[in-house]
């Protein structure tokens, strides 16, 4: 390592002086890392707007695009005793029903006392295993060919403990009752069975320990009703019909009218997120496609934001990091086709296949950049007519590009930008070398390190330079000395 001599011989402050000196060769490599950091939120402005075009896609899908959002209805009924609600109801429904029995799981229950602590074993060591198994009919009325079944040490068991892994994994409900000594077990399922019981029972524990083979037994049976003068039966109170879910909360004998429509304002709500997230994700874009970019105001060096106060430096990089994305081909070329998409027609729908005819029309004014807006009278009512036609509108699938719906169509363009933007910005976790900016970043980080190495080799070269001048400088003081020294003796 050399030795830096700092102006002992010529009294200059020579570290001040490489400092000015290498300040001066020093600006191309500020200019080349202010670049680099520009190049950086040029990036990660794209990936901020690719994530919000992925967040908008998805939306897209779980609104406009779904039909349980346009199949959604208001449903009435005369009577508490049956509830309804849709369920994937695409068509409306009415009429009446009238329910003359409600749906009951079949109850076995021992019939004679059985005194134990229900906390306590039900054996002791050396007893031998013992295996029960349980079957139930299923929501078909029809008995589990295979059921539960239990193998347990009565040593190592109590009554809780068994009762716990049967109500767990077993189709019935058991309890025991302390207070009476009796165990009642009913089937999870409702219902009669097609044929045979609703309830079998395997295992010399069902029949000695507990009493149940022999039990009183209350059998199941189906809920019956009439609807729209059909009589029938379901193993269950609970049953769809035509995309409707029915509910038998009590038998009452007596017609109950019910009726369906649109659940207009939910639909309404979905439709109006969409528009209203469609209008955010442009306005973004047109935003930073139309930034001013501030050409005065590059990206701020270590050095400049130390001579600056924070509030200064906060306004600096305001600036600074404007326009990234100005007149960007990519980003302009998507905003007109989603606009002329949410403008076009879908062929193959008859008369309705605009989104202008149910209320939602392009604002005239050219600020908006295209927004959507929302005539509320006209979009209520035409729900409330014929939400599928809105639905069409939005999501008809079709290989013919005309014949598909315009939220397809817009989802398709998203999408394809996003591969250009992917492609150009990359996404957070991807590799530097495989999109275009990260390529150019990874450039400017080689010339960058050249810089810097011949940065150094200068600032070694200045230091030896003034080095030797210290030399030079010192050994002529030194010479003069000597012939001072020596006229002085002569004289």
């Amino acid at each position: 390592m050399s030795m830096r001599i700092n102006g002992l011989a010529s009294g200059m402050d020579i570290d001040s002086i490489v400092k000015e000196m290498m300040n001066a060769n020093r600006v191309p490599l500020d200019k080349l890392t202010q670049q680099k950091q520009y190049t950086e939120w040029q990036r990660d402005d794209y990936r901020d707007l690719n994530r919000k075009m992925n967040d908008f896609s998805n939306l897209v899908f779980d609104t406009v695009l779904r039909p349980s959002t346009f199949s959604q209805k208001t449903v009435t009924s005369s009577s508490p005793d049956v509830s309804i609600k849709s369920l994937s109801a695409t068509s409306d429904m009415g009429g009446t029903i009238n329910v003359s029995q409600v749906a009951r799981a079949a109850t076995l229950r021992s019939n004679a006392k059985i005194e134990l602590d229900p906390a306590a074993k039900l054996g002791a060591a050396g007893d031998p295993e013992q295996t029960i198994t349980i079957q139930t009919i299923n929501e078909k009325g029809e008995l589990d060919p295979e059921g539960y079944t239990l193998t347990f040490n009565p040593a190592e068991e109590s009554m809780n403990s068994l009762i716990e892994k049967i109500n767990k994994n077993a189709n019935v409900n058991m309890f025991y009752d302390s207070f009476t000594g009796t165990v009642s077990m009913s089937s999870k399922q409702t219902g009669k069975a097609k044929e045979g019981d609703e309830i079998k029972l395997t295992g010399a524990f069902f029949a000695t320990t507990l009493n149940l083979n022999n039990g009183d037994i209350v059998e199941g049976q189906n809920a019956k009703f009439t609807y729209n003068g059909l009589e029938t039966e379901r193993f269950s109170n609970k049953f769809t019909l035509n995309g409707f879910e029915f509910t038998i909360n009590e038998a009452s004998s007596k017609d109950i009218q019910f009726s369906s429509s649109p659940d207009t304002e939910k639909i309404f709500e979905s439709i109006v997120k969409f528009t209203d997230e469609y209008n955010k994700l442009i306005e973004e874009i047109s935003k930073k496609t139309s930034e001013t970019r501030y050409r005065d105001f590059p990206p701020l060096t270590d050095a400049q934001r130390s001579e600056l106060t924070e509030k200064e430096a906060e306004l600096w990089d305001e600036k600074a990091m404007s326009g990234t994305l100005r007149g960007d081909a990519t980003l302009n070329g998507s905003l007109n086709k989603m606009r002329q998409v949410l403008y076009s027609a879908v062929e193959g729908l008859g008369d309705a296949k605009r989104l202008s005819e149910f209320g939602i029309t392009t604002s005239n004014n050219y600020r908006d950049g295209g927004k959507l807006i929302i005539d509320e009278t006209k979009l209520r009512a035409a729900i409330s007519d014929n939400p599928t036609a809105i639905y069409d509108v939005f999501a008809k699938d079709s290989p013919v590009k005309e014949e598909q719906g315009l939220a397809r169509r817009l989802r398709e363009t998203i999408s394809a930008t996003r591969d250009d933007i992917i492609a150009k910005a990359g996404r957070d976790t991807s590799v530097g070398n495989t999109y275009a900016i990260g390529r150019n970043l990874k450039n400017m980080d080689d010339r960058i390190d050249r810089f810097e190495s011949r940065l150094a080799m200068l600032e070694s070269r200045y230091y030896k330079q003034f080095s030797a001048m210290e030399v030079a400088i010192q050994k002529a003081n030194q010479q003069s000395a000597y012939l001072m020294q020596s006229f002085s003796s002569g004289m």
